[in-house]
């Protein structure tokens, strides 16, 4: 009898911003359904119904953030999240001194 464990998951890919405008286009033209260009290109079809609706909110068809929005939100989380690190570092700096002193 076979084993019924859970499958492997599948590594996590990553594809180029030209790759995704060109499943999104396929996906556009209405040839074929969003399930059947998923299926044709190895995808799941919800990250291809995702990038669709990204490339919907990029043209303001739809509203959310753009791509060039996300990508900045990233990037200023990551600079918080550093300059509170540097705070909490400075503050045990300073009370670790604070004690040498006395």
């Amino acid at each position: 009898m076979e084993s019924m464990g859970k499958k492997k998951p599948r590594p996590r890919r990553s594809f180029t911003p030209e790759f995704k405008a060109e499943i999104v286009e396929l996906c556009r033209r209405g040839d074929r359904s969003v399930g059947q260009v998923a299926k044709d290109f190895d995808l799941t079809e919800t990250a291809v119904r995702l990038w669709i609706s990204q490339a919907e909110t990029d043209a303001g068809e739809r509203d959310g953030l753009t791509s060039s929005e996300r990508e900045e939100l990233a990037a200023l989380r990551r600079e918080n999240r550093r300059l509170r690190e540097d705070v909490e570092i400075l503050r045990r700096a300073t009370a670790f001194f604070a004690k040498e002193t006395r």
